[in-house]
Formats: structure tokens, sequence, C-alpha cells
């Protein structure tokens, strides 16, 4: 095997994901945070992490989806020069991409960064380019785990848009938190503003201050993702059931501890 195939196959299963996702992290530098800054939310943590604990070292991973122009635009109000990381996997939807080339645009955020998989791992594990139907979990990892991991190499916290009732491995996620490293030892910082937020928290939003929603939310699409594995939610249908329909899978990986983190695209 050559170290380019050891790169794209060294993954965990979703057994063992599942696993890894019950171990927590911690550190004395996390439990200054908390006792710090532990009690906000929404811009004004955003506005603490940015300027006060990781002045230059943030930055923050957006999929540019159904919900993500919340997000974005605390961003833009508190630091519109914050590095923005995006997930161009390949697979998107087109209307993502003119969503995120519309919002960069609108709100005024400089520094918009797309990340895409390494056309030589791409070679490897997806040539015929149909990964996602054989195995969603490979697919997720070379097109989202791998770029992720190069493109945070260099932060030492990021900011997401994960809320608590998205999924049940969510549920009782806290505004601030800290990445495993593959060791175990405690790594990069994750910080949630959104995380104690609800839909119509977010709904509230986003007609409040008048921001355009993603193109595809009008049809039926409320988690939005990569074409091929995103489907429309049926009437009375889970918020996330859209994404991997029909798999127990409903994370893209570059949420488990001991990888990477980012905000899942």
């Amino acid at each position: 095997m050559t170290a380019l195939q050891a790169t794209t196959t060294e993954r965990t299963t979703p057994v063992q994901r599942q696993a890894m996702d019950s171990e927590t992290v911690t550190s004395a530098r996390l439990e200054q945070l908390r006792r710090d800054f532990g009690h906000l939310e929404g811009a004004e943590l955003l506005d603490a992490m940015v300027h006060k604990a990781f002045p230059e070292k943030i930055a923050m991973v957006s999929s540019f989806g159904s919900e993500a122009v919340v997000l974005l635009h605390l961003l833009s109000e508190v630091n519109p020069t914050v590095p923005v990381l995006f997930l161009n996997t390949g697979k998107l939807f087109g209307e993502t991409l003119r969503y995120r080339d519309r919002l960069q645009d609108k709100l005024g955020l400089t520094d918009v960064r797309s990340l895409g998989p390494d056309p030589r791992v791409e070679a490897v594990s997806d040539p015929a380019g149909d990964l996602w139907a054989r195995d969603a979990d490979g697919c997720c990892h070379f097109r989202k785990v791998l770029p992720l991991a190069h493109g945070l190499k260099n932060f030492e916290a990021s900011i997401t848009g994960r809320k608590q009732f998205q999924t049940g491995a969510r549920a009782s996620m806290p505004t601030i938190e800290q990445e495993a490293n593959a060791d175990g030892t405690p790594g990069r910082f994750k910080i949630n503003p959104l995380a104690n937020w609800n839909l119509d928290d977010l709904k509230n939003y986003i007609e409040d201050h008048k921001l355009p929603r993603h193109p595809l939310v009008k049809d039926g699409y409320l988690s939005i993702g990569c074409m091929p594995c995103t489907d429309r939610v049926k009437e009375g249908d889970d918020y996330r059931s859209g994404r991997w329909a029909g798999t127990d899978k409903d994370e893209c990986g570059i949420h488990v501890p001991g990888l990477v983190d980012g905000d899942g695209i």
C-alpha cells in the first residue's frame, strides 16, 4: 500500500465513531474558557472568542447550507475578516455555490476559503465519481475530512454552526468544547455559538434581519449537503431525515473526536 492509499483509507467505521462520540476531553484552558465565557452565546460568544481568546487563530467552518446565514451574519457584524472555510466537495448543488457567492458579497466577508479534495486522492479513492453510492463514509472522508484537516492546521479553534436539536449526539453539546487528538490528548477548541438555538430562533433571526435563505429551502430541503446524499424532507419527518436517507449515517465525520473539527456540511 502506498502512502497516498494509506491516507485515503485510514478512517473509523460508524460503530467506532459512535464509541468515540461518547469521549470527552478536558484541559485547564478549556475549564478557564468555560468559566470566563461559558455563559455567553451568539454574537457575544463570537466576539469573545475572536477578539479575546483566539485572536487571529480562529476560523469559521460553514456549509453555506439552509441555516448558515445566521452564523455568517453574526460573524460579519463581529469581524468580517475572520477566515470562513467552505468545503467544496465537488458534489454540491449549484444553488449552494451560488448562495455562497451571494452571501460573501452581501455580508462583506473578506476571507472565504474553498477547500476541495486532493485530485491525487480522488484519483485513487473515487476515479468514477460514484463512491458515495457504495461507501458514503469513504466519500466523506476524502472529500471533507482530509481537506478540512489541512485547512484548519494553523488554527487553534474553529467556529461551528451545530445546534443541540439537530441530532441525538449533539443534544448535550456545550458552547465551548475541545477536540481530542488521535492519541487522546486535548487538541483544537471548537466553539458552538448557536448550540442552544432552536429552529424558531433561527427562523426569527433570518426574518428579523431580512436575510436571504438558501434557494433549496422552499423546495423542502431542510438540511443541505452534497447533492447525491441530500433529499427533500417529507412533512412530519425529522429535520435531518433528508441527509443520507435510508441509512444510519447522520454525520460526515468532521465532528468526530479524535479526527478533526468542523461544521458538518
